[in-house]
C-alpha cells in the first residue's frame, strides 16, 4: 500500500478512535419509544457540551449488555439510566461505581429529598445511583364519560365496584366498551396487577397472591372485563386509544397517558386507579442514573448526571417526556396538559388511603418471570374463564419456586419476612 494511504488510514482510524473516546454512550431503559428518545437527545440534553450516544434499550436486553460489560477489560458504556429494580441485579454482580461524591455536591444544590437520594444507596452504605425522575400509574377519563358515573362516585376516590358500574353505564348508552387497559404485547400490564388490583384487593402480592380476597378479586374482575374494550389486549399505549374515542377510561403509566392531556387537556381527566378493601394501591417509579465499574470516562458520566439533575433539564423531562423531577425545578411554564398530569401524579400520592407498592427489585433479572406470572393469570381466569382456584394454585407454586429460586424477602406491600424467602400463604 503506497505510503500516502497508509498515512491516510491511520488519520482515519485516530479519528475514530478519538470521536469514540469523547462521546458519552448512555443505555436506558426508559424514554425508549423514538419520539421520546428523539426529545432526550435533540431537546433535554440540547445544551449538554460533550458528545452523547442515546442508547434506548428494553429490561432484558440491558441485564444481559451490562453483564457482557463487566466481563470486558474495557466498557464501553459510560452511564446507565434504568428503574431502581433493574439495576438492582447490576448492582449485585458488582457493577456500579460509587457516587457518593457526586452524590453529596447534588444534594445540597440540587434540592433532591433526602429520602430520595438514600433509594440511589440501594440498602447499602454507597451510593450506587442518582435518582433522574419519578412517575407512577394513573387513570384517566375523557369528559364525556362523566354523566355515566355511578350515583354519588367521586373519580379522585373510586372504588373497584364504580368502575365497574362506570363502565356497564358506558356500554348501555352507548354500545361500545368505554373502558380500556394496557393488556397488550408493549403494554406494562403486569404493573395493574401489581400496583393497583392486587394491593387494592389483597394488601399484598406476593402472601396474598392466591388467598380468598385474590379469588373474589378475580371473579370480580372477569366480571368486569365483559364492559372493557376488546382491543385492550392489543393496547401497548393508551394515549391513542383516548384519543381516537375508542376508549373514554383507561389505566395506565403517567408518560403513556401524556400525549393526550397535551393535545387535548380541556377534554380529559386524570385521577388515582381505583380502591379495593384493603386501600387504594399505588406504585411509585424511581429512575436512577448509574455508572458501571468499568465505564470508560467515569468523569464524563458524572457530567451528564450533574446536567440531567440541574433544574433547567429537570423541568424539560416533565415536559417533553412526562416524568417528573427528583429535583427542584421551576414548573411554572408548564402546558395545561403537563400540569393536569402533574396534577394526577399528586392526587395519586396524597390519596388518604393509599397503599404503597414497590417495584420487585429483589427479583434481579427474574423480573420477567415474575411479571408473566400475573399475566398469565389474567390470561387463564379471565381471558380463558378457567377455574379460578386451580389456577391460583398453580400460578402460586410458580411464584414460590422463583423467590425460593432467587432467595428474596418480602417487599411492600407485603409484610416483611425479614431474612426469610417471601412466599405464597
Amino acid at each position: 500500500m503506497p505510503l500516502r494511504s497508509l498515512a491516510a488510514t491511520a488519520c482515519l482510524l485516530l479519528a475514530t478512535w478519538a470521536n469514540a473516546q469523547t462521546t458519552t454512550t448512555i443505555v436506558s431503559t426508559q424514554m425508549r419509544p423514538v419520539e421520546e428518545a428523539e426529545k432526550v437527545r435533540n431537546v433535554i440534553l440540547k445544551g449538554f457540551p460533550d458528545a452523547v450516544n442515546f442508547v434506548p434499550e428494553d429490561g432484558n436486553t440491558f441485564f444481559t449488555r451490562m453483564k457482557a460489560e463487566l466481563g470486558a477489560a474495557q466498557g464501553r458504556v459510560s452511564m446507565a439510566i434504568a428503574l431502581d429494580g433493574e439495576l438492582a441485579p447490576v448492582n449485585q454482580m458488582g457493577g456500579l461505581s460509587d457516587l457518593d461524591d457526586l452524590a453529596k455536591r447534588l444534594a445540597g444544590s440540587r434540592e433532591i429529598s433526602a429520602s430520595i437520594m438514600a433509594l440511589g444507596k440501594m440498602g447499602g452504605e454507597h451510593q450506587r445511583f442518582i435518582p433522574l425522575m419519578t412517575n407512577t400509574f394513573q387513570m384517566a377519563a375523557n369528559k364525556k364519560a362523566l354523566p355515566y358515573l355511578p350515583a354519588g362516585a367521586n373519580v379522585n376516590s373510586l372504588s373497584y365496584a364504580q368502575l365497574r358500574d362506570w363502565a356497564k353505564a358506558m356500554k348501555d348508552a352507548t354500545g361500545e366498551s368505554k373502558l380500556g387497559f394496557p393488556a397488550g404485547p408493549k403494554g406494562l400490564w403486569w404493573r395493574f396487577f401489581q400496583a393497583s388490583f392486587y394491593p387494592s384487593h389483597t394488601g399484598g402480592i406476593v402472601r396474598t397472591f392466591r388467598n380468598a380476597d385474590a379469588q373474589k378479586a378475580w371473579a370480580d374482575f372477569r366480571e368486569m372485563w365483559a364492559y372493557v374494550n376488546p382491543r385492550s389486549t392489543s393496547y401497548g399505549f393508551m394515549e391513542e386509544p383516548l384519543k381516537s374515542g375508542e376508549v373514554w377510561v383507561a389505566f395506565d403509566h403517567t408518560a403513556r397517558l401524556l400525549s393526550a392531556l397535551v393535545e387535548r387537556p380541556n377534554d380529559f381527566l386524570v385521577f388515582p386507579a381505583p380502591a379495593g378493601a384493603k386501600g387504594r394501591g399505588f406504585m411509585p417509579v424511581i429512575v436512577g442514573m448509574a455508572v458501571p465499574k468499568n465505564a470508560p470516562d467515569k468523569a464524563a458520566a458524572e457530567r451528564v448526571i450533574d446536567y440531567l439533575t440541574r433544574p433547567a433539564a429537570q423541568a424539560a423531562i416533565l415536559r417533553e417526556v412526562g416524568f417528573f423531577p427528583v429535583a427542584r425545578a421551576d414548573l411554572s411554564q408548564l402546558s395545561p396538559g403537563v400540569q393536569l398530569a402533574s396534577n394526577g401524579m399528586t392526587a395519586v400520592f396524597a390519596a388518604r388511603d393509599g397503599r404503597a407498592s414497590l417495584l420487585p427489585v429483589q427479583l434481579g433479572a427474574k423480573g420477567g418471570e415474575f411479571n408473566k406470572i400475573y399475566v398469565d393469570t389474567f390470561t387463564r381466569i379471565v381471558l380463558r374463564k378457567e377455574d379460578i382456584r386451580t389456577v391460583l394454585d398453580e400460578q402460586g407454586k410458580l411464584m414460590d419456586a422463583l423467590l425460593k429460586e432467587v432467595g428474596a424477602p418480602c417487599w411492600a406491600p407485603d409484610a416483611s419476612s425479614g431474612a426469610q424467602v417471601c412466599s405464597v400463604q
